[in-house]
């Protein structure tokens, strides 16, 4: 295989010399370098998004919102979403996951406070609306808030 791979050549034709372009009267492609008597194709470039003096797309179009650069995703779920964990059961991250909750890549998981819990779950997450930590703590159970403990030690 490697006798034959080192043996391969382009076919007849298959390849032309390098045009010099603007190399003097000789070279076949001297002076204007191929580009014609003055005019836009002759200068140097053409501004990108240029339309010919006419106002561009870009302007034209109105303006609305804002597009944040580095968007944070957060998952939000419901407090009657975690009656679906048995009475005692630790909720987090991967606990969501493996019950379908959570889709997809998130940065941050919020529990809001819709709806009712009837058991007690230790549920781990980065936020918790006021009325859901209340839910959780009248259930029994506890909202444990990621990265607290690591500011409240430092």
């Amino acid at each position: 295989m490697a006798d034959t791979l080192s043996k391969l050549v382009k076919p007849v034709g298959a390849s032309r010399p390098k045009t010099r372009k603007g190399r003097g009267v000789g070279s076949g492609l001297g002076k204007t370098a191929g580009r014609g008597q003055k005019g836009q194709y002759a200068r140097n470039g053409i501004k990108h998004g240029f339309e010919g003096g006419q106002t561009p797309l870009a302007r034209r179009l109105p303006k609305r919102g804002f597009n944040p650069p580095f968007p944070v995703k957060t998952a939000e779920i419901n407090v009657s979403d975690l009656e679906v964990f048995a009475a005692g059961a630790k909720v987090d991250e991967t606990a969501l996951r493996d019950r379908g909750l959570i889709k997809g890549p998130v940065d941050r998981i919020k529990i809001l406070g819709d709806g009712e819990l009837s058991k007690s779950v230790f549920v781990t997450a980065h936020r918790f609306s006021k009325s859901a930590a209340e839910k959780i703590e009248k259930a029994g159970g506890k909202a444990i808030v990621l990265g607290a403990e690591a500011s409240v030690s430092a």
